[in-house]
């Protein structure tokens, strides 16, 4: 964040882009993905790199188009007190859960959590949740 035109032809050379959903909106447009909606472009971006694409939607959770799936995440139903730092914990719990070895959808979900809790409290350091307040939560949605 924020979007970079110039940003768009580094897409596709990591495992793994992020973006808010504005952001994708317009890397889609700069790419000239084609698809009617947002996860038909998602996915056409995944099939023309190869990589896989997140998109994060706030209250509404996460999207991710691989080449071979598309995965829909929920957020945790909370009332945000702040958002700011809620896209940068989502980013490294995904990132934590990428590397510890979790699958890409467990990852999603434990990240997506996160960014949930982070909204609790005001402030963005202040607001990163503890593993185990993100592993509580997973809990209660079981």
């Amino acid at each position: 964040a924020p979007f970079r035109a110039e940003a768009a032809g580094f897409l596709g050379k990591a495992d793994y882009a992020v973006a808010n959903e504005t952001e994708f909106d317009l890397y889609g447009e700069a790419l000239a993905l084609s698809g009617r909606d947002r996860p038909a472009r998602m996915r056409a971006y995944a099939q023309r790199t190869g990589s896989a694409i997140v998109v994060t939607l706030g209250g509404d959770g996460v999207l991710a188009a691989t080449p071979h799936d598309f995965l829909a995440i929920p957020a945790l139903k909370i009332t945000p007190v702040d958002t700011v730092g809620a896209g940068d914990t989502f980013c490294g719990y995904f990132g934590a859960g990428l590397s510890s070895g979790l699958s890409l959808e467990q990852a999603l979900t434990r990240a997506a959590a996160a960014g949930s809790l982070a909204c609790l409290k005001p402030g963005a350091q202040p607001a990163i949740p503890l593993s185990k307040d993100v592993d509580a939560a997973l809990a209660g949605m079981r």
